[in-house]
């Protein structure tokens, strides 16, 4: 079946065409129970003026039991109703969670949406209002219009009345949301500020202590306390304005339908039973608008939700990338590379070009701000380049399949982070602990004594390990886990940056090693005593390229580079 273009505009769209059945499902189970909620309206018009009237204990009796089957029936609809909405929220959060994990995983690696975690809460926000009272109030809705029929059928002023009632619950709803959504905005972001301030003072608590800065920090916090609280309640007072006069309306509205039922009858243009299912029936009829009020605010947030999902979506589509199915060699070209960062107008690399071959050590130096951990991340294609091609063994990096080529990449960025579980599972990447790699990328950084003094040895968790490790410590573990399994191709973003003597001699070994194996090794530092494990040396500055070649051949050009400049 064609999708109608309504449901083909985007991927979330037409997730949710998939679920066409259960919606038709829904709504065919509302249909039933909302013609079943005028049972009680029937029955009280047959209770006083059948029953009363003709004193008949048999008719009450089967009137009775027709009504009780059919509030079986309704209860059933119901429940079948809220059951096929749960299962569908399920199916949805399963449909789309896998595709909303990579798409969110890929926004960090390219930060170009704010907060992209925020895509799980906003899953949970869209099927809790499609799974909950929002979307029972849109299907009981159109029903609405057909009980102020049956109360126009009663007694056209019953009808009127119903009407003018429905436009207070309107007006209401709309002041309400106008009144009470700024001030609830300012109290939120106001809270968020004071929980967010004192978070990241906190991570500094070290430092705050010793130098005596707890009472600067308290005083600052309380004032930011204290304008949050102002917020929060001020937004209390508007919302409890809007639930106040919600009250006032309600309880008008009741009363005034069975008194100007109770002056119909006094007329004689109703009967008393007519009065009685005339209040019921109008509190029903109004029963899907208030319940729309109640979930128009829940209904623009999961309109929110749905729009900030649509945008992931789209700027992370799913990747389409068949298998290499060959083992890669380690063979690296940039041709003329350009990549930015949202939000900065300069790029970060101007027309970078450098040739790394498959068992060659290449040093890449420059100073801070030069680009060179942005190359890394180009080289290792989670950082979008906007022209220009990296090449692996004569393929772009975009077009590898991220799980086959994954064990033969090895990635020790700047700031280290290690995950739960022991040592040897953040060696091993979480994956499956082989023990002979584990121990020989353990050896080849230099951990392998130093495990072995734990009391459980590999098997330690990091949670109790991380307390012993030194900055040093912790980032030759991140080394272990890049040379785990020796991959092909290894790039090093400031491995010697908290080594010690003892570690940077580890680390000149590891790349020797990898290089005698035929690996290629990139290795980033603003140090330049690691040139002397480099077969090739790019040098950037800002940006762009100052030299590149093999090691001998730059350095003997930027010395006679200085040499001119100094003559």
């Amino acid at each position: 079946m064609k999708i109608p273009d309504f449901f083909n505009r985007n991927e979330l769209t037409r997730t949710l065409w998939g679920f066409r059945r259960e919606f038709v499902a829904a709504g065919v189970f509302s249909m039933v129970a909302n013609l079943l909620m005028l049972t009680p309206t029937i029955y009280m018009l047959q209770v006083y003026d059948r029953v009363m009237v003709s004193q008949s204990t048999a008719t009450l009796v089967i009137v009775s039991l027709i009504t009780l089957f059919f509030f079986g029936v309704l209860t059933f609809s119901e429940w079948c109703r809220s059951k096929l909405l749960v299962r569908s929220g399920v199916r949805l959060d399963e449909l789309l969670s896998k595709r909303l994990f990579h798409a969110s995983y890929e926004a960090y690696l390219n930060p170009s949406i704010s907060n992209p975690t925020r895509s799980f809460n906003d899953l949970t926000e869209v099927r809790q209002f499609l799974t909950g009272n929002g979307i029972f109030a849109f299907f009981d809705a159109p029903w609405a219009p057909i009980y102020i029929a049956v109360l126009f059928m009663l007694h056209p002023w019953l009808g009127v009345m119903a009407l003018v009632f429905g436009a207070v619950q309107c007006v209401l709803a709309w002041w309400g949301n106008k009144a009470t959504k700024p001030a609830q905005a300012d109290a939120s972001k106001a809270q968020i500020e004071v929980t967010g301030y004192l978070q990241s003072k906190f991570r500094n608590a070290e430092v705050l202590e010793p130098m005596g800065m707890v009472d600067h920090l308290y005083r600052r916090w309380a004032a930011k306390n204290l304008n949050a609280m102002g917020h929060s309640l001020h937004a209390q007072a508007v919302s409890g304005k809007v639930v106040a006069w919600s009250k006032f309306v309600r309880y008008t509205q009741q009363s005034l339908a069975l008194g100007g039922g109770a002056l119909l009858v006094i007329q004689g243009e109703l009967s008393p039973g007519a009065m009685i299912a005339a209040n019921v029936l109008m509190t029903r009829a109004l029963a899907p608008i208030d319940l729309m009020v109640s979930t128009w605010g829940g209904f623009l947030n999961a309109r929110d939700a749905f729009q900030r999902l649509v945008e992931l979506l789209e700027a992370h589509p799913m990747r389409e990338v068949a298998p290499v199915g060959v083992v890669p060699q380690g063979n690296v070209v940039l041709k003329e590379v350009v990549a930015s960062a949202p939000g900065r107008e300069l790029p970060i690399l101007k027309g970078v070009s450098a040739l790394m071959p498959k068992g060659t050590v290449t040093v890449v130096l420059g100073a801070s701000g030069s680009g060179k951990s942005t190359l890394a991340r180009v080289l290792l294609g989670i950082w979008p380049h906007s022209s220009g091609e990296v090449l692996l063994d004569g393929q772009p990096v975009s077009r590898w399949d991220r799980m086959e080529l994954g064990p033969h990449i090895g990635y020790l960025p700047q700031d280290i982070e290690l995950f739960d579980g022991t040592i040897a599972e953040n060696i091993a990447r979480s994956g499956q602990v082989e023990s002979e790699k584990v121990i020989a990328a353990a050896e080849a950084a230099g951990l392998h004594g130093m495990i072995l003094r734990f009391p459980k040895g590999y098997d330690t968790p990091m949670g109790e390990a991380g307390g012993l490790l030194s900055g040093g410590q912790r980032q030759r573990v991140g080394l272990a886990r890049a040379l785990y399994g020796e991959p092909a191709l290894v790039v090093l973003d400031e491995p010697n940056a908290n080594l010690d003597d003892e570690g940077e001699a580890a680390l000149v070994r590891a790349v020797q090693g990898l290089k005698e194996k035929g690996k290629t090794v990139v290795l980033i530092s603003h140090r330049p005593g690691v040139v002397g494990v480099a077969d090739r040396l790019l040098i950037l500055h800002e940006g762009g390229v100052q030299a590149s070649g093999p090691r001998d051949g730059v350095l003997a050009a930027l010395k006679q580079q200085r040499e001119a400049a100094n003559s």
